[in-house]
């Protein structure tokens, strides 16, 4: 269980935005093992972790705080792949962020859920607790995705108000000058709100037949995606991203999975050997060893994602694991890196 990972198309847009700053990209991208072959790879990923602190480390070289506001500025629809190749020759932008929402997965995967569209609300899913090291990850997304929408409409389209969890950071003031409308900080979702008209409006690269091709073509790849998935992950997939509310329960994770839940009991034994209570604490272990090696969020905050009572709850489970405690498994993983 990882985090999750994400299309080297994502790494475009930041490359752009750094080289609109003046700066070359290709140290910091080779420091991180991002190469132009690996660039140029149908399929390629780079781990959410990785990708956060590549970003983190875009930021110290620009001086920008506001570097994923920059990316979205830079983003294009072919950054996003197949999905967004097929987007830009929708009918019109209800049909393309449909699109977008419905093959996100040929292009990304996190553990902590996937984008919505509830028309006309575009929502991108929450990753709070926020700080300094992932508040980029949410600009870019939203400000990749406002962009997109203008430029599928020949700007056209128009936002009504953007609405962020995360409370107002210090360079705040940029996000009117990006959205072109009021946004409103502390939120309960991450979304953009547009104009309910902008919904109909024609795309300028409306091409129905290349349209119904790379449709057929997003759909056999994401059936390929999910014919590789055993049972497992798919159960993992349901649990991850709730462990911060509430354990879920074998009951709840079979109706998800439209099944009874003796039958999901008797498939994880007979098709995984495993029970479901196995795949909580693997899941549980696999992605507390990823927050503390690969992320810079508090120990107190990795206990809340996971759902410990507390953090010293965390801290004796952690223990049981790796036979040190969190701080210092992190401290070691940090040496070996540098």
């Amino acid at each position: 269980m990882k985090l999750g990972d994400l299309s080297v198309g994502y790494l475009y847009s930041l490359r752009a935005a750094l080289q609109a700053l003046g700066h070359d990209p290709a140290p910091l991208l080779q420091r991180f093992r991002i190469s132009a072959d690996m660039l140029a790879t149908p399929q390629a990923r780079i781990s959410i972790p990785r990708f956060m602190r590549l970003g983190n480390a875009a930021i110290a070289l620009s001086g920008r705080a506001d570097i994923g506001l920059l990316m979205g500025e830079h983003s294009h629809p072919s950054h996003l792949g197949l999905a967004g190749m097929t987007a830009q020759c929708a009918g019109d932008l209800l049909q393309a962020f449909q699109i977008l929402v419905r093959y996100e997965r040929l292009s990304s995967q996190n553990y902590r859920g996937r984008s919505s569209f509830l028309p006309p609300a575009l929502r991108f899913y929450s990753i709070s607790p926020y700080n300094a090291f992932n508040l980029f990850v949410v600009d870019s997304a939203l400000a990749s995705r406002a962009r997109l929408g203008r430029e599928l409409t020949g700007g056209a389209a128009r936002l009504e108000a953007v609405h962020i969890e995360f409370p107002a950071p210090a360079y705040a003031s940029r996000y009117e000058e990006i959205f072109d409308c009021p946004v409103l900080f502390g939120q309960q979702h991450n979304q953009l709100l547009w104009q309910a008209d902008s919904m109909a409006l024609p795309l300028a690269q409306s091409a129905p037949a290349t349209f119904n091709h790379l449709q057929s073509l997003c759909e056999h790849h994401l059936h390929e995606l999910g014919r590789h998935r055993g049972l497992r992950e798919r159960v993992e997939e349901i649990v991850s991203p709730q462990l911060h509310r509430q354990l879920p329960s074998l009951a709840a994770v079979a109706r998800d999975l439209g099944m009874a839940s003796w039958t999901l009991r008797r498939k994880l034994q007979q098709q995984e050997q495993t029970r479901f209570q196995d795949i909580i604490d693997d899941t549980r272990r696999d992605l507390a060893l990823t927050y503390v090696r690969d992320t810079e969020l508090a120990l107190g905050e990795i206990a809340f994602l996971l759902g410990f009572s507390s953090p010293a709850a965390f801290q004796r489970a952690f223990k049981r694991w790796t036979d040190q405690p969190p701080g210092q498994f992190r401290r070691e993983q940090h040496k070996v890196r540098s």
